[in-house]
């Protein structure tokens, strides 16, 4: 098993790399990028990441990593060129915090169990940023059905919630009936508004069952544009246009693309 002094050799050679690709000799594209373009890179290699954890490809999430891993280097040495920071406050910084917000594993405090060692994580966390709401930090750039699941767990870590996670399940059908009942007085207004709580209640039952809504989704898109592409080629193999195929020939061909999977 390779320890962790091999590791961060590996790593360092990593840091290397990357020092001279920006480097005055080094590559004419990697030189011409900055942080917003890397950044972009970024967001595209961590979701190739999550793709493969969640698809159980191993030997491609150790990629993906590694890319993810290369795009941080990356961007840390630009702020190093711009005397922002370096990937050594980098490190520095996250192994310090490790060792604060683990007092009961570095330190003398215990807790009890799982529940309390995040609650005291976001105890501590909201006394170190001096934040007046466990709500304050949210990142606003986030999609919105992300920012619903991270809600409710910043809120439930200080008790606020349901007690039971099919209780969960019954206020999703409450706001499926308020919708319906909005949608029968044709109430444009509340069926946005209850189109919303669905939605929000929805990411709160995925938190329950430990299922991030936001990875679901891309999960149930890709799923369906997968079976849709398997429609569209077998209409095509029957010489047929898509616009000239009834309804009930779309579902039968969409029944045959779910039992293809």
């Amino acid at each position: 098993m390779e320890d962790s002094r091999i590791a961060g050799e590996k790593f360092a050679r990593l840091v290397e790399i990357l020092d001279a690709l920006r480097s005055e000799n080094g590559c004419p594209w990697d030189r011409e990028q900055d942080e917003r373009a890397i950044t972009n890179f970024f967001l595209e290699e961590v979701y190739e990441a999550v793709e493969a954890v969640y698809s159980k490809d191993y030997s491609s999430l150790a990629e993906e990593l590694g890319d993810v891993m290369m795009e941080i280097v990356f961007l840390a040495r630009i702020a190093k060129e711009n005397q922002n920071f370096t990937i050594s406050d980098i490190l520095e910084g996250i192994n310090n915090k490790m060792i604060r917000r683990h007092p009961h594993v570095f330190g003398k405090k215990h807790q009890k169990n799982s529940v309390r060692v995040r609650q005291a994580w976001n105890e501590q966390k909201q006394a170190e940023k001096e934040r007046d709401s466990v709500l304050d930090g949210m990142t606003k750039s986030n999609p919105a059905l992300l920012t619903a699941f991270q809600v409710g767990v910043r809120v439930s870590s200080f008790g606020f919630d349901w007690s039971h996670r099919m209780d969960v399940l019954q206020k999703v059908k409450e706001e499926v009936a308020e919708l319906e009942n909005a949608i029968k007085e044709k109430q444009k207004n509340e069926i946005f508004s209850e189109i919303g709580d669905i939605l929000f209640s929805l990411a709160n039952l995925s938190r329950h069952f430990d299922v991030n809504p936001e990875i679901a989704l891309r999960e149930a898109n890709q799923k369906f544009m997968r079976r849709f592409r398997f429609v569209e080629k077998k209409i095509k193999q029957e010489n047929k246009e898509l616009g000239q195929v009834d309804l009930e020939e779309l579902e039968r061909i969409w029944e045959e693309a779910k039992k293809q999977e």
